[in-house]
């Protein structure tokens, strides 16, 4: 008897609308652990020049979450958490691309969040599956030749973002951040308020594509972070070079690919400038363009790209650096890949492009490139999708 009036009580729980689920929630991500070879050459440093190590590549977990509000209305937000399989470290809940909204049918779609803006436009295939995530074109791309990310190469926080309609392939986004490098500290600050904003047009169809990407960011207090100091005297700002949180940037990135049969063949071009924030003086202003390439036959797929960056016009000459990749990945299923990557940054004497989240994020503390030096990776990948 008892175990009908359970029964009962669960039923009647279950039909009743306060515990009755209103939203969609729909739970993906994929799981990508590689182990690489990662060596320096044309280099003076002490020490060992080589290293092997298990690297995560950017593994993920999302939980997206829908509601029909009615009338082509629906309220959506997403959580991406990063874990780092490899180590455990990183902000597992709260570093991936993270926001709540409102999309309309008609009208396009607002988030409040993090979001992945202007960086890492250009069509490049090679980490897409089991390709390691360190041999991307944005090595070159979204970076300076002293290491500057554009964009933060990373998601932006603080983002009020707009995504139109899809009319007939042609679509846009536009984002605000009302600070892209962390939390706001405008009260009872003296310094300048920061923020930025990113256009975002494109124009997609099966077969081919267009797209163009501006970014300017104006940091947040940017004589706080101690990279200048103004001498109220003279009038002199003290020589350095900014750092990533305090300059200031503006950023165009023109992309497209075309489709022949199995074969996609792209094309991206960067060109980057960095601001002293209290001068307006330019301190870094480089251009960079890649060649993207990638076939896909059944469970092969082979990806690859040659980048190159052009010397700084303000650093001058000796300050860029070409890169190539390939990888090949083999489908076990429609989810689990292996795959193999080799990729190589060759350095001008006054240059230090790095692989892709190879320091201070995937990979280890230790494998910072110094000027002119040249580095090799060699991958081994699993990825699964789920």
């Amino acid at each position: 008897m008892q175990k009908k009036l359970l029964a009962v009580a669960v039923a009647g729980a279950l039909a009743s609308p306060l515990a009755m689920a209103q939203s969609a929630v729909t739970i993906s991500g994929v799981f990508k652990v590689g182990i690489d070879n990662y060596r320096v050459s044309n280099s003076t440093r002490a020490g060992n020049k080589s290293e092997t190590r298990v690297t995560d590549n950017s593994s993920r977990m999302i939980f997206g979450i829908t509601e029909d509000l009615g009338g082509g209305l629906s309220g959506i937000a997403q959580l991406d958490a990063r874990p780092q399989l490899d180590d455990a470290g990183g902000n597992f809940a709260e570093s991936g691309n993270t926001w709540v909204g409102i999309r309309s049918t008609s009208l396009g779609t607002i988030t409040l969040g993090r979001h992945d803006l202007h960086y890492g436009k250009q069509p490049d295939d090679t980490a897409a599956l089991a390709g390691a995530l360190m041999a991307a074109s944005v090595s070159l791309m979204d970076f300076t030749e002293n290491g500057q990310a554009i964009a933060g190469a990373t998601r932006t926080s603080n983002v009020i973002r707009y995504d139109s309609p899809n009319w007939s392939g042609f679509a846009f986004t536009a984002a605000y951040s009302t600070n892209a490098t962390g939390d706001e500290a405008d009260l009872s600050s003296t310094q300048r308020k920061g923020n930025a904003w990113n256009f975002n047009p494109s124009y997609t169809t099966s077969n081919w594509q267009v797209g163009w990407s501006h970014w300017r960011r104006k940091a947040d207090a940017p004589s706080a972070a101690g990279t200048f100091t103004l001498n109220a005297t003279t009038g002199v700002v003290a020589a350095g070079t900014p750092s990533a949180g305090s300059a200031d940037q503006e950023s165009n990135s023109f992309y497209g690919f075309m489709r022949f049969g199995a074969i996609k063949v792209g094309l991206g071009i960067n060109q980057s400038e960095v601001e002293n924030p209290l001068t307006g003086a330019k301190t870094q202003d480089r251009r960079a363009w890649t060649v993207p390439v990638s076939w896909t036959a059944g469970p092969h797929h082979l990806a690859g790209h040659y980048t190159r960056a052009g010397d700084d016009d303000i650093t001058g000459n000796e300050s860029g650096a070409n890169m190539f990749a390939i990888a090949y990945s083999y489908l076990l299923s429609k989810r689990t890949s292996v795959g193999l990557t080799y990729a190589r940054i060759n350095n001008d004497t006054n240059a230090a492009y790095n692989f892709f989240t190879n320091t201070g994020g995937l990979g280890s503390t230790s494998s910072t490139m110094t000027n002119g030096e040249d580095g090799r990776l060699l991958a081994l990948t699993v990825r699964h999708s789920f």
